[in-house]
């Protein structure tokens, strides 16, 4: 059991993507499948699938590269990037959020 299923989601993408995999996978549950749909919209990595697995669902991600094999997802790009945040109206970017004028949680930040 984890006790930070969120922080490990986002490792675990953090390490594939700084060891070049194409894809990774991990335990799948509905707000993880959520913050990979913002994640997708947002052009941080190139699709996900939700699948059953050996021991239950699992969420696997498709990583985003460029045509050079360089990262997507880097390092702090002068203040660019998207908050995650989680609202009463499901799980939307912090922009979203703002524009409708709703507050939340904030799940993660990406750059």
């Amino acid at each position: 059991m984890l006790t930070d299923p969120i922080a490990d989601m986002l490792t675990r993408i953090r390490n594939a993507n700084l060891a070049l995999h194409d894809t990774v996978e991990m335990p799948a549950s509905k707000l993880k499948a959520e913050i990979a749909r913002v994640l997708h919209d947002e052009g941080y990595i190139a699709g996900y699938d939700v699948q059953d697995g050996a021991s239950g669902r699992e969420l696997a991600i498709r990583l985003k590269y460029d045509r050079d094999r360089r990262r997507v997802i880097s390092g702090i790009l002068g203040g660019m990037g998207v908050a995650v945040v989680s609202t009463s109206q499901g799980v939307i970017t912090g922009h979203e959020a703002r524009r409708r004028g709703i507050g939340g949680e904030v799940l993660c930040s990406v750059w």
